[in-house]
């Protein structure tokens, strides 16, 4: 049975300029799940660059309504009825989430999009209003989202059974709360952002921003004894240094393998 694999279309935070807001998509040969899109249309330049076809992606889960994660769903959203008008891609676009972000999706949508789009909308895009521990399947996989509890912005995380049993967890962009446990706990992948360097927390004030440190993410991944853990939503003033001085940091507290990838990077999982 083929792996799936992840790739990074984005890694970084909401002001980062050189890189990409994070956002990244899940796949086998037969099944795309884009997770966010960052914050505008560089999330078509990011798929292009990956060598991933906007007539493969056929659902998007978007965490929360954040700019950095949810404006560039627009565009998706736009581009796949352009594509569909010309022939170009088939079928639907699944757009997966909490009410709140759907409604803003649909808002935004119908507020800036040429009425040719909007005429087609309905046939080509299917908004699923998910609530928490909703379970849906996506082609090969099969998923439970999750609200992850952010006292800042309702957000949902989700759990994702991959072909091969293995469970791929996403945390979103918050820290991770003990309410979750049962949910992702001994999970084979889990991806936590990791604002910056436990080292530079001074310089970079993740806890005043809701966010966590790398030190923080591997004694969360420690304690719930996962086997990979996956760093990203990060600073990008250190981006030169970053995947080594990351993985140097989490592993003073992670006994698992520890990824921190840099954007369009792919890993097999």
């Amino acid at each position: 049975m083929e792996n799936a694999k992840l790739t990074m279309l984005g890694t970084g935070n909401a002001v980062v300029s050189h890189i990409y807001n994070t956002c990244f998509v899940v796949s086998t040969e037969n099944t795309s799940l884009l997770v966010d899109a960052g914050g505008g249309n560089g999330i078509l330049s990011q798929m292009d660059k990956a060598g991933i076809s906007l007539s493969r992606i056929h659902d998007v889960f978007v965490t929360h309504a954040h700019t950095d994660h949810m404006l560039g769903v627009v565009w998706v959203i736009r581009m796949f009825i352009q594509k569909s008008i010309s022939g170009d891609c088939n079928g639907v676009l699944n757009v997966w989430s909490h009410e709140k972000v759907i409604e803003m999706l649909k808002y935004i949508s119908e507020n800036t999009l040429a009425p040719k789009h909007l005429k087609q909308m309905g046939e080509c895009i299917v908004f699923h209003t998910l609530e928490n521990r909703d379970e849906f399947s996506v082609g090969e996989f099969h998923l439970t989202a999750f609200d992850i509890l952010s006292t800042k912005e309702k957000q949902f995380g989700f759990v994702c059974c991959l072909p091969n049993d293995e469970k791929l967890v996403c945390l979103g962009d918050e820290p991770y709360n003990p309410q979750n446990k049962e949910l992702v706990e001994n999970a084979d992948w889990m991806m936590c952002e990791a604002f910056c360097k436990y080292a530079d927390r001074d310089v970079f004030h993740p806890y005043e921003k809701h966010h966590s440190t790398a030190i923080d993410a591997a004694m969360i991944a420690q304690q719930l004894n996962v086997k990979n853990l996956v760093l990203y939503h990060t600073e990008e003033k250190t981006i030169a240094t970053r995947k080594r001085d990351y993985t140097l940091e989490a592993k003073t507290k992670f006994t698992g393998n520890i990824f921190v990838p840099d954007d369009l990077d792919e890993i097999k999982l």
